[in-house]
């Protein structure tokens, strides 16, 4: 998508200008990027903490509800909430308690804890699926699922979507290009070309994912209800359903991975649509922020899973973790679930929401500039495009790293925090209208500079 005349320019500018700022507000958080950069590359613990694009790293010292105070004393209003592991507000007060009293009473013995049968009934109320797994991760989740949708089907190849995000599972880094399966060259250390054991196929499309699955050789669907890492695509209504019947006139499995599109409601998209795949998939803010995700699946799909496991050749399977499922995990999940995972807040996320993408669509219109934005309940992403995008070519085109970056500092300077990888943003329960409030009018500003109406560090 092309921008309009002198938007770069200005935002080259502006992301100077903010960069100096940035610089002289934080001389504790580079007094504690040098020091720990003795034995962290770059300063941090992961080095992908460094896609913010700051001079150097900025520092938490505390994260409470949505506000993280970082290190020289500033308090920020957070619509990151850690890119959806905090989705539910930072540390919220009954998962905190549930930690700390379990923490009291054990953290993991590779022994199912006594919350076991309980968070189960929690997880099929919530998403209608009778069978569950617990791993550390959604990547793990994702991972587990394509190996026993292989095993279940006695297929090679995944079909995911050009555009998609699962997590680190290798199966979907591929994409489109010119029409074939690529796999994606920025993966590292990759010995075998993924590509062939995956497709890669346009989102939106029925047509072209019933010519692939037409093959007979295709396992699993793996996809998100929406694209939600890149400038975010919705499905086209009857898609997600489309896909469902497709694949089973194809004897293919599919999984929903609603690691970020659980922003729709308390049971994610699925249970808004009235869906049932045959694999669902659900990470980060599951367990309030603490590292732990679930898959869930059919009575069905148990059926065979047990039957493979009474006749498959004894050993490990390749699915599980020693940490996976552990007593602190199930204290922290039921808690979740159980008391934050609830209508009532996410009527007030949504609500929210709503007010925050109404507002960005204002400020946008004031300037007069060719962009949209996209919203999935609690989720609110601007996009690049004067129009809904359809697939993730559209995605691809539609991401200007330039003007987002500038808009990310500029804010950030100003106390608001946005996700760095695009342009998400995430309302909590504990987000109030006032954040809202800050964060548009601040996002005016922004625009307001980039337009060439107003002067950068004004």
């Amino acid at each position: 998508m092309s921008m309009p005349p002198g938007i770069r320019q200005r935002a080259e500018a502006l992301t100077a200008s903010e960069k100096a700022r940035f610089v002289e507000l934080h001389p504790r958080s580079r007094q504690m990027a040098a020091e720990a950069a003795a034995h962290f590359p770059g300063g941090v613990p992961l080095h992908w903490m460094l896609d913010w694009e700051t001079p150097f790293p900025l520092f938490v010292r505390s994260a409470k509800g949505s506000t993280v105070t970082d290190v020289d004393g500033h308090h920020y209003a957070d619509f990151c909430l850690g890119d959806t592991g905090a989705m539910f507000g930072h540390s919220p007060e009954p998962v905190a308690k549930a930690i700390a009293a379990q923490a009291a009473g054990g953290l993991t013995a590779m022994l199912p804890s006594d919350l076991t049968a309980h968070v189960g009934r929690l997880l099929a109320s919530h998403f209608g699926l009778p069978f569950w797994q617990i791993t550390a991760t959604a990547s793990d989740a994702n991972r587990s699922v394509v190996r026993w949708a292989r095993a279940l089907t006695g297929r090679k190849k995944v079909l995911v979507f050009d555009g998609c995000y699962h997590g680190q599972v290798e199966d979907a880094f591929v994409k489109l290009e010119g029409g074939e399966t690529r796999m994606k060259q920025s993966l590292l250390g990759q010995v075998t070309d993924i590509a062939e054991t995956s497709v890669a196929a346009p989102f939106n499309d029925l047509e072209a994912v019933e010519a692939l699955l037409a093959k007979g050789d295709i396992a699993l669907i793996l996809t998100e209800p929406a694209l939600t890492n890149t400038a975010m695509v919705l499905p086209k209504d009857g898609f997600i359903e489309g896909l469902l019947a497709a694949a089973h006139r194809h004897g293919t499995l599919v999984c929903i991975d609603e690691t970020h599109t659980i922003s729709t409601g308390p049971g994610g998209f699925i249970r808004s649509r009235n869906i049932e795949p045959d694999f669902f998939v659900l990470g980060k803010p599951v367990a309030g922020g603490l590292a732990a995700a679930v898959f869930g699946f059919t009575a069905e799909v148990e059926a065979r899973m047990a039957h493979i496991l009474q006749t498959k050749t004894p050993g490990y399977s390749g699915i599980g973790t020693t940490l996976s499922g552990n007593m602190l995990a199930l204290a922290a999940m039921r808690a979740c679930l159980e008391d934050v995972m609830t209508p009532e807040h996410y009527v007030h996320m949504t609500t929210l929401a709503e007010k925050l993408a109404a507002g960005l669509r204002d400020a946008v219109s004031r300037y007069n500039l060719p962009w949209s934005v996209t919203q999935i309940g609690a989720r609110a992403e601007l996009v690049f495009s004067p129009r809904p995008l359809e697939n993730g070519a559209d995605a691809a085109a539609a991401i200007d790293h330039t003007v987002e970056r500038a808009i990310h500092l500029y804010l950030l300077n100003r106390n608001v925090l946005v996700t760095p990888f695009h342009n998400m943003t995430l309302v909590a329960p504990s987000t109030s209208e006032a954040d809202v409030d800050r964060l548009v009018t601040h996002f005016g500003e922004a625009l307001s500079v980039l337009s060439g109406e107003s002067e950068a560090g004004a």
